[in-house]
């Protein structure tokens, strides 16, 4: 797990992880650390699911994007006002059927919120008034600086990467950095008796046992 913990939480590539394991006497070759990755990410993922605490009623959302393939990708991300990521949907298309199923999808697992803040995009109007009719849709300049913020940690992240190849890989990526995220920011009531800088080993240390 400590090879996922690294991939996950610093900005490493396979091969990085791969020379660090090196280092330390294992000698693991880093396709094998990415299908680590691939398969454990959303293990600990749905291991830490019951720990996680419900958003808040404020959500701030946008869609940003990402070469898959070679080819752009739409990834729909909500925040709420405490940081914490909501969800995350990796989508071929951007328009009112994407924005739909990232709201449907999240409304399955949380409570509608209050407030739902979005940038000016023509679907989201219709979208939130079949879907959450009673919350305040917030539209505003700077008003979603929140989520704009975030989606510069996940590209931050991405960009050592050199590049995602396959929808699959990017869908478990990109909610492995919204786990971890959400894990460093406190969202989950796991290891919450260490230290912030402590917070994520001990965490993974934890889930590891329920996998």
């Amino acid at each position: 797990m400590v090879a996922v913990r690294w991939y996950l939480r610093f900005n490493l590539s396979y091969r990085d992880v791969e020379e660090l394991l090196v280092e330390r006497g294992i000698e693991v070759d880093h396709v094998t650390v990415y299908r680590w990755v691939q398969r454990f990410t959303p293990l600990l993922a749905e291991a830490a699911r019951p720990c996680r605490h419900s958003p808040g009623d404020r959500w701030f959302v946008d869609e940003t994007y990402v070469k898959v393939g070679g080819v752009w990708r739409y990834v729909y991300r909500a925040v709420d006002q405490h940081g914490q990521v909501i969800d995350v949907l990796v989508s071929t298309r951007r328009d009112a059927a994407a924005a739909r199923g990232f709201f449907r999808r999240a409304l399955s697992t949380f409570r509608a919120p209050t407030e739902v803040v979005t940038d000016a995009a023509a679907v989201y109007p219709s979208v939130l008034e079949e879907l959450i009719p009673q919350a305040w849709h917030h539209v505003e300049r700077y008003a979603n600086n929140p989520i704009e913020a975030d989606h510069s940690q996940l590209k931050h992240r991405l960009r050592p990467m050199r590049g995602l190849r396959t929808d699959k890989t990017a869908r478990v990526i990109i909610a492995g950095h919204s786990f971890m995220q959400n894990l460093r920011r406190g969202h989950y009531e796991i290891a919450i008796d260490t230290t912030p800088a402590r917070r994520v080993a001990a965490a993974f240390t934890e889930l590891a046992k329920a996998i």
